[in-house]
């Protein structure tokens, strides 16, 4: 009995050997499946491109700000350019003035300013020449005062005494390139009439002359005066 119950006991044994090599193929193709999987895994991750993050930038701020700083120097050379750099009180803003912020405004208004005074020197110098050049355009002095000297010869009823013309006339009258040769004739009818202490002075003056005429007889210059001082003291004396 025993025998049989032995018997038994192996007919049983192949079936569970082989249950149990089935059961660790099994689980060794498990296994195997389980790292191709894997293997694959860590390979598309591998290969996979490398994504950045991307941070978003506003579009429209940007163009914003961009257009912002272009209109500020647009108006910055506008304003430079023109002949009415400062916009009057109460008038319309500039062009993309009311993108600007207070601060750019009143940056933008001092520059302005500036601008509108470096404008008003420039318009006040050029006013002045200009009357300076009105003032200066008349006749000149030595010609006021040769003018002088005709009008008393030629015109006597228009003739008014000027002392700042007599006076001129008195102290360049040695000077043949002041005095031409023709006006001094009528000089010397002129000085006919002198009287008082500029008589006096002129007949002194000529002495002067005379006695430096004679320190430098080569000098051409000094004896032309030399000689027209003659004329002067033999009319005076």
């Amino acid at each position: 009995m025993a025998k049989v119950k032995s018997l038994k006991a192996d007919a049983y044994l192949p079936k569970k050997k082989k249950l149990s090599l089935n059961a660790s193929e099994v689980h060794e193709e498990e296994m195997m499946d389980t790292k191709r999987k894997k293997k694959k895994r860590k390979m598309e991750i591998e290969e996979a491109p490398v994504q950045v993050p991307h941070v978003a930038i506003p579009v429209d701020d940007k163009k914003q700000k961009k257009e912002k700083k272009r209109k500020k120097k647009q108006m910055t050379e506008q304003t430079e350019i023109s002949d009415s750099p400062c916009r009057p009180e109460g008038t319309h803003e500039l062009e993309g003035e009311e993108d600007l912020s207070p601060e750019e405004k009143r940056v933008l208004e001092r520059k302005m300013k500036k601008i509108l005074k470096k404008e008003e020197k420039k318009r006040l110098k050029a006013e002045g020449e200009t009357s300076e050049k009105t003032e200066t355009a008349g006749p000149s002095a030595p010609q006021q005062a040769l003018d002088y000297l005709t009008c008393w010869a030629e015109t006597r009823t228009k003739w008014k005494f000027q002392k700042t013309r007599q006076t001129w006339l008195l102290q360049h009258m040695f000077n043949s390139e002041k005095i031409p040769d023709e006006k001094f004739s009528l000089l010397l009818e002129y000085l006919e009439g002198l009287r008082g202490a500029a008589k006096d002075t002129t007949v002194q003056k000529a002495l002067a002359l005379v006695e430096e005429s004679g320190q430098a007889p080569e000098d051409t210059v000094v004896q032309q005066r030399a000689h027209r001082a003659k004329e002067v003291i033999q009319l005076l004396s």
